[in-house]
């Protein structure tokens, strides 16, 4: 089981877009750079594109998110209002769930 999936509500601890809160939108799991995620709103990329009558494409510069490490965001904790660390409980029927670490709740998706 993983710590974090996709649809997570995280904020960034650490980099230029620190303090920053979003949805994981898409797993990566890299075997080179590690576990990486595409949070929406996050990590922002100016890419020019040349344009392609072809396909329709319109030539300029597009904005564009590019992935974040994962040791970089924390899951967001609502009740506390911040970053917090996941860890994991087996319940008495053997069903393995993520927790918060600071208060002990259940991590709902």
């Amino acid at each position: 089981m993983n710590k974090f999936k996709s649809g997570d509500d995280v904020v960034v601890i650490a980099g230029k877009d620190k303090g920053k809160r979003g949805k994981i939108t898409k797993v990566i799991n890299d075997a080179r750079k590690g576990p990486r995620f595409m949070v929406s709103g996050v990590n922002l990329m100016k890419k020019h594109q040349k344009p392609n009558p072809n396909l329709g494409v319109q030539g300029g510069i597009v904005e564009m998110e590019a992935s974040i490490a994962a040791s970089n965001v924390a899951i967001f904790n609502s009740e506390t209002n911040k970053g917090d660390r996941v860890g994991f409980l087996v319940k008495e029927d053997g069903a393995k769930v993520r927790i918060f670490k600071s208060t002990k709740k259940e991590i709902g998706v």
